[in-house]
């Protein structure tokens, strides 16, 4: 009898596994080196606003092709079904790059809560430093223990992963949610923290050009609610559900960023009149204030709040790493699968039915990681953002073609998919374009990093073809 995944995901569990895919370390420092420095509390909430909405009309195309072809797969079998191999695998190139480059993101990470929250704990046999950041034995022990505790739970069985997910999603939501409630009774935040509620530009006026580059992060903000149709193969339930789902996993994530973000905002430490003031000197600071995010949980709470935090950010990176190993590993399942990567990726666990080959190729990558340090991994994951957005403008314009395809009369639905099209050459152009314009395009090392990864993906493209798998 011939194996196939299992169908034991239920719509909560599909839920979580996108919100935990969305809401990683990134939510929790970004609020003080990204949104707040380019848009400001108000700039940030309508900044995350637009791109919500983008996301979720970008999702209805997803629904669309989901139902379509419900099998794992998801932007690659979308594109490869209306475009060919060669559109799929350009695709798959760019788009496992976005998620494969998340997991070693999130196991890193575990190694900046210790620094954080836990000083000294990890940080012990220091072996060398990489730009700036020093690489401690006790760190990347933290991260390769992560990386192989969490393979091994995702080849146990999408069942015990989906559980585990659930749990860590609830707890995520659960945890920010008694942070906002706290902030709201708490007389440590005010609405003057919270001013100006726009960042300024050099002439004194709304700074428009942050806010849009507060909206060019949305490809990598929300990359995670593209993990559903990589799991339709093992959904439970209908894949007409997939719509809402989509959707109530990009509000939630979207409500989580603009609370964080607030939060941050609306509490600072004595001595600063506004979030202004504390954001212009927070990297000059030490220990807890120079961490804007931990600082507030801390003044609304005492360690109680930091300890609350601290779960919140346990359970985002977790659900990030449990989230992209399911990912990374059903892409590269489907991709061998048409043929296009070796058939071993394609192979099932004898006894769990998880594609374990394509697992553990994961793991081996990631364990690469944590011997590079931070600085260098986020140039790749800065870059990913693009494989992301192109991801979404696949999906879009593959809607579109099927739409034709098939003869379906819906105008509402052609309409969608252009626009999600769209917008996704808008988050590209965006990422490429100069730094000096402000709209939050890619560093000079983050470009070089793109650079290499497409030279890579052309050379596989020829040895694959010359091995006839393309």
């Amino acid at each position: 009898m011939e194996q196939k995944l299992e169908r034991k995901l239920s719509p909560l569990n599909v839920w979580a596994l996108a919100l935990g895919s969305i809401i990683g370390w990134g939510a929790f420092v970004m609020p003080g080196n990204t949104f707040l420095p380019n848009a400001g509390p108000a700039g940030t909430a309508i900044a995350m606003g637009i791109a919500a909405l983008i996301m979720i009309s970008i999702a209805f195309n997803y629904n669309y092709m989901i139902n379509k072809y419900p099998v794992a797969g998801g932007e690659f079998t979308y594109t490869e079904k209306s475009f060919g191999k060669i559109a799929g695998y350009i695709c798959a190139w760019f788009l496992g790059l976005s998620y494969l480059a998340i997991v070693p993101l999130n196991a890193t990470a575990l190694a900046l809560i210790g620094r954080n929250l836990f000083p000294a704990v990890f940080q012990w046999g220091e072996l060398y430093t990489v730009e700036g950041y020093t690489i401690y034995a006790g760190e990347v022990l933290l991260a390769v223990v992560a990386l192989v505790l969490f393979a091994l739970i995702s080849i146990r069985g999408i069942s015990v992963a989906g559980k585990f997910q659930t749990v860590l999603a609830l707890l995520l939501v659960g945890s920010v949610a008694l942070l906002g409630v706290a902030a709201l009774i708490s007389d440590k935040a005010t609405l003057t923290h919270m001013m100006p509620a726009f960042q300024s530009n050099a002439a004194g006026n709304i700074n428009i050009g942050g806010i849009i580059a507060v909206i060019a992060v949305a490809p990598w903000a929300f990359v995670g609610f593209d993990s559903i149709p990589q799991a339709s193969e093992e959904f439970n339930f209908s894949p007409k559900k997939t719509k809402i789902i989509m959707v109530l996993s990009i509000i939630f994530g979207g409500l989580l960023y603009v609370v964080l973000n607030t939060i941050t905002a609306a509490v600072v430490p004595d001595g600063y009149a506004n979030w202004s003031e504390y954001i212009a000197e927070f990297k000059s600071l030490e220990g807890i204030s120079a961490l804007p995010t931990f600082n507030a949980a801390e003044e609304l709470l005492g360690i109680p709040g930091l300890i609350v935090l601290a779960v919140a950010l346990f359970c985002a990176v977790l659900s990030g790493i449990v989230g992209f190993y399911m990912a990374t590993s059903r892409l590269l399942y489907s991709v061998a699968r048409e043929g296009i990567l070796p058939a071993a990726f394609a192979k099932l666990h004898p006894k769990y039915n998880t594609p374990y080959v394509a697992i553990l190729f994961i793991m081996i990558i990631s364990l690469i990681a944590p011997w590079f340090g931070r600085e260098v991994l986020g140039w790749v994951v800065d870059m990913s953002s693009i494989g992301a957005a192109i991801g979404y403008g696949f999906t879009s314009l593959a809607t579109f073609a099927t739409l034709q395809r098939c003869k379906e009369k819906s105008i509402g639905l052609r309409i969608n998919a252009i626009i999600g099209a769209l917008f996704s050459l808008a988050f590209v152009a965006l990422l490429l374009s100069p730094a000096s314009l402000g709209f939050g395009g890619l560093s000079m090392p983050a470009r070089i990093a793109l650079a290499v990864w497409v030279v890579l993906g052309i050379v596989f493209f020829f040895v694959a073809k010359k091995g006839k798998k393309v």
